[in-house]
């Protein structure tokens, strides 16, 4: 049987268990859209390839699975490189397919030429393009493989309009199957731990009087989530997680004490540390490069991860075990159920108290009543409504800490914020994506109006692709993380570059076919997500508030 090079794209996809494909439509992708429709894969084409490229780089965050984008050439590849590079700083399994004009590589100057491989190469884990029509078949089980395995991230093969529309064999063509989830390929390779590592790294938990863990991506891809919890009963260790990092903390746990490197600050617990337990984190600014003054000279560390290049990543370590964080989180845990410190039982009970008294600036002294509504009475206004069932994504800069500082007893799996790359813009692409991964859950975006804007035009796509989630928007006329900083640092007289009028978020939802409403009041904000939830096209709630974030409360 004969096939093109776009059946045999499609057919590849389909085997890796790609159910669909977010896309904006241009050169060289037909083809590939007609495949797609023959193989029964789902095409979501979006307003902007950066919208496109978030969408799939927010859905292989939340399943560990690949998310796929397919994008034109020229110009179309570098505005997606955008949601590439998103993933590319958090690790999250992602495909970036881009078309090209037949010729492409040829350097003879064809419609839209230009090197979209080296581009798109320093921030994706392979990055190629495919001249043979033969090895196509080969190069996107490559592709699969290279963004599952070890630390996962983006991949990118750019496939010209002569390979989509070129003839082979299909008995010609040999791939492999491999799974397409990174939980199974990271598990699959975890293998049998060096009982050596495991009694030392016991050893120097045993020893330790203040031990920290932090909670990286890297428990989360691993389905380490229950495994986490208990490796920190069994040892008395408190854990924490770096902001922005995929959560694995599943339920309000008292041993969780919150983000560390989030702009509003974190209580003394690094500093005071004497053992620090780096499971599937990286060394950044974050962790403060686990340097002095962040980490005392005398701490130990030990790294616990699946990528053998990740366990020496920014510091040596005194100990490292390669191994998914959740086997080895089982297998201390069990060597340490029976040899309680009470030294770490203390520095437990006092890292707790030391979180408490962070946190009571915020939780304990809400802003005046006399003023607009903040991010404070949103985040609160919101918190009943965040059940289990919830998928809950957080977009935008002052609303973004409000909600880390406010419901930080826990940070779930099913909770998805910006990623390291701190970028704004991606939570309504975000909320398709979510809704796509988990259609019968309810899907609630909290992001501010600057957020908001950059991607606006996707809700008709939303609505169109019958994908409905409830967005509650921010709306503080400002880039409010930017107006705190400056005016805290140079006077109101200096807010510049950083306000802007007034923008009816519901009114614009409703205009692109969505529900729209403003409101100013707390109990009717609960009642109109709890009525969001149960309808059938997206639900915009714009929500006037102060510039206010917690940093000025401080």
């Amino acid at each position: 049987m004969t096939l093109t090079g776009a059946d045999i794209l499609a057919l590849e996809l389909k085997n890796h268990s790609v159910e669909f494909v977010s896309t904006l439509c241009g050169n060289g992708l037909d083809p590939f859209y007609v495949a797609c429709r023959k193989s029964g894969i789902r095409l979501i084409d979006m307003h902007n390839e950066q919208a496109a490229a978030y969408l799939a780089d927010a859905y292989g965050k939340l399943t560990g699975k690949v998310g796929v984008c397919a994008v034109s050439s020229g110009v179309a590849h570098s505005n997606a490189l955008t949601g590439v590079a998103n993933a590319y700083f958090d690790g999250s399994p992602m495909l970036l397919i881009t078309g090209a004009s037949s010729g492409y590589g040829a350097n003879r100057g064809v419609f839209q030429e230009y090197d979209q491989v080296g581009l798109a190469a320093p921030i994706c884990k392979l990055s190629k393009c495919v001249y043979r029509v033969e090895d196509l078949g080969f190069m996107v089980e490559e592709a699969f493989r290279t963004s599952l395995s070890g630390r996962p991230g983006p991949v990118h093969l750019t496939v010209p309009l002569d390979i989509m529309e070129a003839e082979a064999e299909e008995a010609a063509l040999e791939t492999s199957r491999i799974s397409s989830d990174v939980r199974s390929i990271q598990n699959s390779q975890s293998g049998r731990l060096d009982p050596n590592l495991v009694r030392e790294a016991v050893r120097m938990i045993r020893d330790s009087k203040r031990p920290i863990l932090i909670a990286g991506s890297g428990v989360f891809y691993s389905g380490g989530q229950k495994s986490l919890t208990r490796l920190s009963e069994a040892g008395d260790i408190p854990i924490v997680t770096p902001i922005w990092d995929r959560g694995s903390v599943e339920k309000p746990h008292h041993n969780f004490l919150g983000v560390i490197g989030a702009a509003t600050g974190e209580p003394r617990l690094l500093e005071d540390a004497d053992l620090i337990i780096m499971a599937g984190a990286r060394v950044d600014y974050r962790v403060g490069f686990l340097e002095p003054p962040k980490i005392s000279p005398e701490a130990s560390i030990l790294r616990i991860d699946t990528d053998p290049s990740e366990l020496t990543q920014g510091k040596t370590p005194d100990l490292a075990i390669l191994a998914s964080p959740k086997l080895a989180f089982n297998k201390l845990a069990e060597k340490l159920k029976n040899r309680k410190n009470p030294e770490r039982k203390e520095w437990l009970k006092e890292a707790r108290e030391r979180w408490r008294k962070f946190r009571a600036r915020w939780i304990e002294r809400p802003p005046p009543a006399d003023k607009p509504l903040s991010g404070w009475h949103i985040v609160n206004a919101l918190r009943p409504l965040l059940t289990d069932e919830v998928v809950f994504l957080i977009d935008g800069g002052n609303i973004g800490q409000w909600a880390h500082m406010v419901l930080a007893d826990r940070y779930p799996s099913s909770w998805l914020t910006c990623g390291a790359s701190a970028v704004v813009g991606w939570g309504l692409p975000g909320a398709m994506a979510a809704k796509i991964a988990y259609p019968d859950r309810p899907i609630l975006l909290l992001s501010g109006d600057g957020a908001f804007s950059f991607t606006l035009a996707e809700i008709e796509s939303a609505v169109r692709h019958h994908l409905p989630f409830v967005a509650v928007v921010a709306n503080d006329t400002a880039w409010g993380i930017v107006v705190s900083g400056q005016r805290a640092m140079y006077g109101d007289q200096n807010v510049i570059a950083s306000r802007f009028r007034d923008i009816r978020f519901d009114k614009v939802a409703e205009a692109l076919g969505a529900k729209g409403f403003r409101i100013n009041d707390s109990e009717e904000l609960r009642r109109a997500v709890e009525d969001g939830f149960s309808s059938k096209v997206p639900t915009i709630i714009d929500v006037p508030v102060s510039v206010l974030g917690p940093a000025d409360v401080i």
